[in-house]
């Protein structure tokens, strides 16, 4: 399959999220999405993340944007990291790794010669639509949450 590109129609999901019951990205349509894909709750990258997506949650708000982090992590792993660190986005789960796949972020990886199937940290704008605006793939942290609120503000 190839990579989704931008202009391209984002593919619909529905997924169990944290707290309880599901979010669509059919039912967040005529709001723009910010979509990021992370590997795994409670590690430091993806704490950051999360920590830098929940600062500028009221911006992101103000500019009619809804921010979403989806992992394979189970929707319990996803209370607890919440919890932990008094997130404010929303996360989803998909430990059945479809909705990773459609998007085209579940991919080979490797480290220190090991080879293993993981989530290529990854963002997606996606407009009220349901077009994808943006991509940034292989995701550095730092300054990430600004630059694609910068994005959303300008939409």
């Amino acid at each position: 399959m190839a990579d989704l590109v931008e202009g391209d129609v984002a593919p619909d999901f529905t997924l169990p999220r944290d707290g309880e019951g599901t979010i669509s990205l059919i039912e967040m349509r005529g709001s723009p999405v910010v979509l990021y894909f992370y590997p795994k709750d409670d590690t430091s990258g993806c704490t950051t993340e999360a920590l830098a997506f929940t600062a500028l949650a009221d911006a992101f708000a103000k500019a009619g944007a809804k921010v979403v982090g989806l992992s394979p992590d189970p929707v319990k792993k996803h209370d607890k990291f919440i919890a932990k660190h008094d997130l404010s986005v929303v996360l989803a789960s998909d430990e059945e790794k479809a909705t990773l796949s459609a998007y085209g972020v579940w991919k080979e990886k490797s480290m220190y010669g090991r080879s293993y199937m993981g989530v290529e940290r990854t963002t997606f704008l996606i407009d009220s639509q349901g077009r994808i605006v943006k991509i940034w793939r292989k995701v550095k942290v730092a300054g990430h949450a600004e630059a694609v609120l910068q994005a959303v503000q300008a939409l």
